[in-house]
């Protein structure tokens, strides 16, 4: 499944149901076929899905470096904060607009 999230404030963001699943379980608000972010709370999901970040890079790179060829070392490609700054970004943008951030309508 794919979600589709959108704003007056910025660009829409498409996002697989899992990467969506993964932030959506961060912020601790349900994921469903339609919804909506209020306003009111955005600050506190912006908050929650950048200290998630910073606690996915801090865990990364604390881990040993393993060779380039290495098929069990996914690249900086698999990072949370890669793969979420998008939806992050369309959050901020809301945020500082005043608007919510919906999906499915």
């Amino acid at each position: 499944m794919i979600y589709q999230f959108h704003s007056k404030a910025g660009p829409d963001v498409i996002m697989l149901a899992d990467l969506s699943q993964r932030i959506f379980d961060i912020l601790e608000h349900p994921l469903e076929k339609r919804g909506i972010l209020v306003t009111e709370r955005l600050p506190e999901f912006i908050a929650r899905l950048e200290s998630a970040i910073a606690a996915d890079a801090a865990s990364k790179s604390s881990t040993p470096d393993k060779p380039a060829d290495s098929d069990q070392d996914k690249p900086r490609a698999d990072r949370l904060g890669q793969r979420a700054f998008p939806f992050l970004e369309l959050m901020k943008q809301a945020c500082a607009a005043n608007e919510p951030v919906v999906w499915g309508v």
